[in-house]
């Protein structure tokens, strides 16, 4: 985490010493203003605009030790969305009250306010509605389990309807603990949320939460240009009705980690990609699909099932054949924990 923290007094550069021993390894910077500054504290520099700027980009948290007036004039220029926004929280010099200002949920604002009020003794100042109502705070724990949310309009109106009422809940991942307060287990309604690959909806307003967990294993002929690889997945995503924001990772043999094709392919869509040996691949355990062609020019009986398997739990989509292009797609075992 990168950490930036702001002071405008003695005692608060006191406080600011106490907050950063709140931080292992974190990447941190510490400012005050120029009367202030010394080895430790950079100089915070005037006009000061753009510095916060700077600062609002680089930074995965805001630490103000002051007024909260300060911290809102100085982020308020550089807000755009909650999504992609910083934590932003604020400290009283004294650090007795913590209080997150903004990113609260997605930014982990709330949580950052817990752990230093805890490692302080300090009181922390929690406002979102979710949270001091103890409901569900669907925003929040899909950024900690990492799954994407599909549509941040709808998390919204989940986030205001579930303090009203329950809203139904399903999952293609086992659910492995009770469901929190808010959800309730339902494959129909006005207004839900669904775990899962698939583009499914099963309520009228679908709040899909996408968990990536998904293993793409690719095989293809020397030259197969890097388009030609992208219609091919899309082509497999459509016929299978699953967002390609599951996939996690690309894989192939090793005698294709040069093929520029591929390798293209997979530096526009900027995924992970793994290369595996034929003696790796063929003693991936399970049942695919055997081709004596394959086995003969590579050395293994099939490429795209074993890659996609190779640290995955299931296969989902067997090998299929798009212009020339062989695909498979297996999932790992995830379940859903509250």
């Amino acid at each position: 985490m990168k950490i930036a923290i702001f002071c405008y007094s003695k005692k608060a550069k006191s406080s600011a010493e106490r907050i950063a021993l709140c931080f292992g390894q974190d990447e941190m910077r510490m400012f005050s203003p120029a009367r202030l500054s010394d080895e430790r504290f950079h100089m915070i520099p005037m006009p000061s605009i753009s510095f916060y700027g700077e600062q609002f980009d680089w930074a995965d948290a805001m630490i103000f030790i002051g007024a909260c007036g300060i911290a809102v004039r100085a982020i308020a220029p550089h807000v755009r969305s909650k999504v992609t926004d910083p934590a932003v929280l604020c400290i009283d010099e004294m650090a007795q009250y913590v209080i997150p200002i903004l990113s609260g949920h997605i930014g982990g604002a709330n949580d950052l306010t817990r752990k230093i009020a805890s490692d302080l003794g300090a009181l922390p100042v929690i406002t979102t509605a979710t949270d001091i109502n103890g409901r569900f705070s669907v925003d929040s724990w899909a950024v900690e389990n990492r799954f994407v949310i599909d549509n941040m309009s709808l998390a919204k109106e989940v986030s205001a309807t579930i303090l009203e009422h329950d809203i139904p809940f399903s999952s293609m991942l086992a659910i492995s603990t009770e469901l929190p307060d808010g959800l309730v287990r339902s494959d129909s309604g006005e207004l839900g949320i669904f775990i899962g690959w698939e583009k499914r909806e099963p309520y009228a307003h679908t709040l899909r939460l996408i968990p990536p967990v998904l293993h793409l294993g690719i095989g293809c002929k020397r030259g197969t240009a890097a388009e030609t690889i992208r219609k091919a997945v899309s082509e497999m995503l459509e016929r299978y009705n699953i967002d390609s924001r599951a996939i996690r990772c690309a894989a192939s043999i090793d005698l294709k980690a040069d093929e520029p094709g591929l390798r293209e392919y997979l530096q526009n869509t900027g995924l992970r990609s793994e290369f595996y040996s034929a003696e790796r691949l063929q003693a991936v355990p399970g049942e695919f699909s055997r081709s004596d062609f394959v086995m003969k020019v590579t050395g293994v009986d099939n490429v795209c099932e074993r890659a996609a398997m190779v640290g995955a739990d299931q296969l989902i989509v067997p090998k299929t054949v798009f212009s020339g292009v062989t695909l498979a797609l297996a999932a790992e075992t995830k379940e859903v924990r509250f």
